[in-house]
């Protein structure tokens, strides 16, 4: 099934407070006065406890049940401490599917409410518990069994975003692309292949372990650099085609397959984007600089790990040739904002300038080490695509960015966690943390999207990579900004 196919229905009661066109205009001056009283009441009552039984819980981890009471003591709002102990552990609580295939540890990590593993959405969900691995053998194994996962998935196809537990066929069987048992859907997106190499790396060095970095990992990493390769398009346009038979224009790639037609300057062609969206122009610049991070990461395991010199000079290789690109094509010139990132190109000169809140984003790029928070040229895109001048970014009772996935108006919370990731500034933060708290929608759990002015009217109540993402800005902000959590 699509994911546009999830969504949850309103939230009566709490979505009677936000109304109108901008959540307010139907009140007047008393019922302003009305509407704050009742959301200060609201911030003061306690959230449910959404976690399942402990006998129910699809992985346990020690560590993360301390880290739990340890970070709840520092918070001072009652329904943060609620939003965290039950977003936080819910990747473990819910989504983890944990065996052991051919003697080695297996971990297949689903959405959420999908029942499928993208190879995406299971390394973001897992990452926030890395720092604790050295602690908890048991999670150590978890790492071990996705990393040993992930592997198999790339090489059984490079191109596909998402998987099954078991080879079973495809619900997109109809998709004109070349489907295989096990491969739940096949959008090429670049970033699909970065996020495999960000797992291992961070595992890696986090806890000095190695074991999981075995021969099929090594042979896995040799097909996401040849895949890169041959998506540069620099001789031929490559292997991969894809179209689906639908009225949704955002679910499929033009010009028979290919996507729209680009000048070949040296960076990866990506047909989707991290939201599942098909991209406008080709060149998608978030996903080209978190591939030269993911490359330069690659190039060092190759070398330590491995001691594969060949796959560490084409890793590193081609991770200048995407810097060197990237600097000379992708930014752009403002005329309000000045030098700022595109966020995709053509290599003809065309741009588009917009963000979406999936991440990679641009909104994004300090979190995944692309560029520091202070770089000049990121300062001026963050400008630009918290600003009215970005046509996903969207205001009602709460701020933040969407996507065409969800469709205008739509404000997802990922969006708002990752501002206050990539934030210095405590005020900002607390602004973040104010509007996470207050668009729940009293069901205690972080959603994909939310309408700007009804936070009630919202998709996916199980969506575990924005759950586990709002766990590890808490987690963080305990150990960097504790007075913004005494404050919240």
């Amino acid at each position: 099934m699509d994911r546009r196919q999830f969504t949850a229905g309103t939230i009566a009661a709490f979505a009677g407070l936000f109304h109108g066109t901008n959540g307010l205009d139907a009140f007047g001056q008393s019922g302003v006065a009305k509407l704050e009283a009742d959301k200060s009441n609201m911030r003061l009552a306690a959230l449910p406890n959404c976690r399942p039984p402990v006998n129910q819980r699809a992985f346990v981890s020690t560590a993360v049940e301390d880290v739990i009471v340890e970070v709840k003591r520092k918070i001072g709002n009652p329904q943060l401490a609620s939003l965290f102990e039950n977003c936080y552990p819910n990747t473990l609580d819910t989504t983890v599917q944990f065996s052991e295939r051919n003697g080695k540890p297996d971990t297949f990590v689903i959405t959420g409410d999908i029942p499928a593993m993208w190879l995406r959405d299971s390394t973001a969900q897992v990452l926030p518990y890395v720092y604790l691995a050295p602690k908890d053998r048991r999670l150590q194994t978890l790492f071990k069994g996705l990393i040993h996962r992930q592997a198999g998935c790339i090489l059984l196809d490079p191109y596909a975003n998402a998987f099954y537990a078991t080879s079973r066929t495809g619900t997109f069987s109809t998709d004109l692309t070349e489907m295989r048992p096990g491969v739940h859907e096949r959008k090429w997106e670049v970033d699909s292949l970065c996020y495999p190499i960000r797992l291992a790396y961070q595992y890696w060095r986090a806890t000095g372990d190695s074991e999981p970095l075995d021969e099929t990992w090594h042979q896995a990493a040799r097909r996401i650099v040849a895949t890169f390769r041959e998506q540069q398009r620099l001789k031929n346009d490559g292997p991969y085609r894809f179209q689906r038979l639908t009225t949704m224009f955002y679910d499929n790639s033009p010009n028979r397959g290919l996507g729209n037609p680009t000048r070949k300057i040296g960076l990866l062609h990506s047909a989707f984007r991290p939201s599942d969206d098909a991209c406008l122009f080709p060149f998608l610049i978030p996903s080209n600089m978190f591939a030269e991070v993911s490359l330069r990461q690659l190039q060092q395991i190759s070398l330590t790990v491995f001691r594969d010199r060949d796959l560490a000079a084409d890793a590193g290789g081609l991770a200048d040739e995407l810097h060197v690109a990237i600097e000379k094509y992708a930014i752009v010139s403002h005329a309000s904002y000045g030098r700022i990132y595109a966020y995709e190109i053509d290599g003809f000169g065309n741009s588009l300038l917009m963000d979406d809140a999936n991440a990679p984003s641009l909104l994004s790029l300090p979190y995944f080490g692309c560029c520091e928070i202070e770089d000049a040229t990121y300062q001026h895109t963050r400008a630009f695509i918290l600003s009215d001048d970005n046509p996903y970014f969207f205001r009602g009772v709460a701020e933040g960015i969407g996507g065409p996935h969800v469709g205008p108006g739509k404000i997802w919370p990922l969006s708002i966690i990752m501002r206050a990731l990539t934030s210095r500034e405590p005020s900002e933060i607390s602004h973040c943390l104010r509007m996470l708290i207050d668009t729940n929608a009293g069901t205690g759990f972080m959603h994909e999207s939310f309408d700007a002015n009804n936070p009630g009217d919202y998709t996916r109540p199980w969506f575990a990579w924005c759950n586990s993402l709002f766990g590890d800005l808490v987690v963080r902000l305990a150990a960097s900004h504790s007075e913004v959590l005494e404050k919240a």
